[in-house]
């Protein structure tokens, strides 16, 4: 297991775990449509989540785009 951390939260993922399995982890659509990733302060391309790999103590970031007012 890899150890890394999804919002401010600790989390154990699966060794060799990608920023997509962070995202779904986070609860956030598979799609990506309205997400943005940064990986310890830097942004992660949409195309490049699948191919991503995460390392033990890293920090995840996963925001959403909301609509409202």
């Amino acid at each position: 297991m890899t150890s890394v951390t999804v919002n401010g939260r600790r989390r154990e993922l699966p060794d060799e775990a990608t920023v997509e399995q962070a995202v779904s982890d986070a609860g956030a659509p598979a799609a990506g449509r309205g997400v943005a990733v940064a990986v310890d302060g830097q942004v992660v391309p949409r195309a490049q989540w699948e191919r991503t790999r995460l390392r033990e103590g890293q920090q995840v970031e996963v925001l959403r785009a909301v609509q409202g007012g």
